[in-house]
C-alpha cells in the first residue's frame, strides 16, 4: 500500500515492504519525499493495534528525496494485528500514510548457555577494494553474546546486520546507526534453538540507500558458543613445543657425564 499527498509543491509518499508479517520478522518502511529541506528528517510514528505508539524513529534524507528504516520486533515480539505507518516533516503539512499486519508468530524458547572462564577474541576484518565499509568481530569463548565493530565511509543512513546459519538460513537481524566518525558497533545474542548448527556462522553488514556496500565476516559456532579462530592451531603447537622440550631435556640428559 502506497499513499501519496502533496501542499504546495512538497510530495511525500510512503510504502511498506510486506503488508503482511509474523510477530518475530522484521519489516522495511521506504519513501520519497521533494521540496523539503534534506538535513531535516522525515519523522515515522508506527501505530499498534491497540492504538499505541510502537516506534516514532526520526529518519536521514538522501540526496535523491529517498529514506528508509527497518522495524526490528519490538521485545518479545510484534504483537498480532494493524499497523499504521505515518511519515511528515517539519517544512510540510502534507502526512503520508500506510499500513501492514503482523500475525501471529510462537516465539522459541532459550536454550541454556554453556559458559567458560577462559576468554579468546575472534576478530577478522575485510575491507572492500572501494574501502567504503569494514567489520570485525569480538566474541569471548561461551559467552551469549558477539560484539560487531566497524566503519563506514557513507553515514547517510543505519546499517543492517543480518547473521546467517552455515547452511543459509537467516537467524537474526538488527540495525545500527553509525557515529559521527562513521564507527558503529552492535551486540548480536547467541543462544536458543536458532543456534544449535555447528559451523560457520556469516554476519553480513548490508549500507548504503539501497544496501549497495556490504561486507561479511564469519564466526565459528559449535555446541552453542564461540571457537576461537585459531584454537586447533594452538594446540598442535603447543603440543609439539612441549614434545621438543622433552626431546631437547632428554638428550641433554644424556650427554651429560655422571660424576661421583
Amino acid at each position: 500500500m502506497v499513499s501519496t499527498l502533496a501542499f504546495a509543491n512538497t510530495t511525500i509518499e510512503v510504502q511498506t515492504s510486506e503488508t503482511k508479517i509474523k510477530a518475530l520478522e522484521s519489516i522495511w518502511v521506504t519513501g520519497k519525499i521533494t521540496d523539503v529541506a534534506q538535513y531535516k528528517p522525515v519523522k515515522l510514528r508506527v501505530i499498534g493495534p491497540d492504538g499505541k505508539l510502537v516506534f516514532a524513529p526520526q529518519v536521514t534524507i538522501d540526496d535523491n528525496g529517498e529514506f528508509r528504516k527497518l522495524l526490528n520486533p519490538p521485545i518479545p515480539s510484534f504483537k498480532p494485528g494493524e499497523y499504521i505507518v505515518t511519515a511528515s516533516h517539519d517544512d510540510t503539512k502534507s502526512v503520508a500514510q500506510t499500513q501492514f499486519t503482523v500475525i501471529s508468530q510462537e516465539i522459541p524458547r532459550n536454550s541454556d548457555i554453556q559458559t567458560s572462564e577462559s576468554k579468546v577474541i575472534v576478530e577478522k576484518e575485510q575491507q572492500k577494494s572501494s574501502k567504503e565499509i569494514t567489520i570485525q568481530a569480538e566474541a569471548e569463548n561461551g559467552s551469549d553474546v558477539i560484539i560487531v565493530k566497524g566503519n563506514t565511509n557513507f553515514r547517510g543512513t543505519d546499517i543492517t546486520l543480518i547473521v546467517k546459519s552455515p547452511i543459509g538460513n537467516m537467524i537474526t537481524i538488527d540495525q545500527v546507526t553509525p557515529g559521527m566518525y562513521g564507527d558503529f558497533q552492535a551486540e548480536i545474542k547467541i543462544g536458543g534453538p536458532m543456534w544449535k548448527e555447528d559451523g560457520m556462522y556469516t554476519i553480513t553488514a548490508n549500507h548504503g540507500s539501497s544496501s549497495e556496500y556490504k561486507e561479511s565476516i564469519k564466526v565459528e559456532i559449535k555446541d552453542g558458543v564461540v571457537v576461537p579462530e585459531f584454537g586447533v592451531t594452538t594446540s598442535l603447537v603447543l603440543a609439539m613445543s612441549i614434545i621438543s622440550i622433552i626431546i631437547v631435556s632428554t638428550k641433554l640428559k644424556l650427554a651429560t657425564p655422571f660424576r661421583y
